[in-house]
């Protein structure tokens, strides 16, 4: 038996990433929540084609969505951290079209799609947020692809690592030793289109710059200037981000 939180207690609500929301709101998101689950690190949270699947937060632990081909190649399209949310493509589409894996165990937040129709009706700042979040995505989405399709592989992977610092630094996973990194070598090649031998060269060529370190499950990076300028990237500052 698992011991739900309360929205209003959730302790992403604690961490600073995230906005605030009116006390009716969060009335409306108790209501909207139907229970939590929980889901072991390898087990699928979302199935490719599933139809009738409930719309989720991630209150904690790491996930990622994947599409596959028939012979079981698989791309990642982006690693989810506390506070995504899961499963609206469904309710756009009518059936998932990709898959989300459990990363490590996690714990979700289920909510009924049925009622999701209320939220915009009755909570237009709320649907905003899920539109936000939604775009957020997208954005996230549209860097890896840029990543994938123009930058070179050492380009490709300094962009991936400084983009998942940076979320877990946002959601309060940081420490003295970087952030959790439980994303593997397969992880990285499967995200980024590089054979799992180029990846692991190019790792080590990273590591060779004195740029990051991952050890013991954990991404420190010791210089996010220089990581940023080998990544062109341009780090466009975002708004609190809403929490659904």
């Amino acid at each position: 038996m698992i011991s739900e939180t309360a929205c209003r207690e959730c302790p992403l609500r604690s961490c600073g990433a995230f906005a605030a929301n009116t006390p009716e709101e969060l009335a409306f998101i108790e209501k909207f929540k139907t229970h939590e689950s929980a889901a072991a690190a390898g087990s699928s949270i979302l199935d490719e084609g599933r139809s009738g699947a409930a719309l989720y937060t991630l209150l904690s632990g790491w996930a990622f969505r994947y599409r596959t081909l028939r012979d079981g190649r698989r791309q990642i399209l982006n690693f989810l951290l506390p506070g995504d949310f899961i499963g609206l493509h469904e309710q756009v589409l009518g059936a998932a079209s990709h898959g989300v894996e459990a990363l490590t165990g996690v714990r979700l937040c289920a909510f009924d799609r049925n009622s999701l129709w209320d939220l915009y009706r009755t909570h237009p700042a709320l649907g905003y947020d899920i539109t936000w979040l939604s775009a957020h995505e997208e954005l996230i989405v549209d860097e890896n692809l840029l990543s994938v399709g123009r930058r070179s592989a050492l380009e490709r992977i300094a962009m991936l690592l400084l983009q998942v610092y940076r979320r877990a630094q946002g959601v309060g996973l940081d420490g003295p030793h970087g952030v959790p990194f439980p994303i593997t070598q397969q992880h990285l090649a499967d995200a980024l289109g590089l054979s799992l031998v180029h990846t692991n060269k190019t790792l080590r060529k990273l590591h060779g710059l004195g740029l990051h370190d991952i050890r013991n499950g954990r991404l420190k990076i010791h210089n996010p200037a220089a990581v940023q300028r080998l990544a062109d990237d341009p780090a466009t500052p975002v708004r609190a981000r809403p929490l659904i």
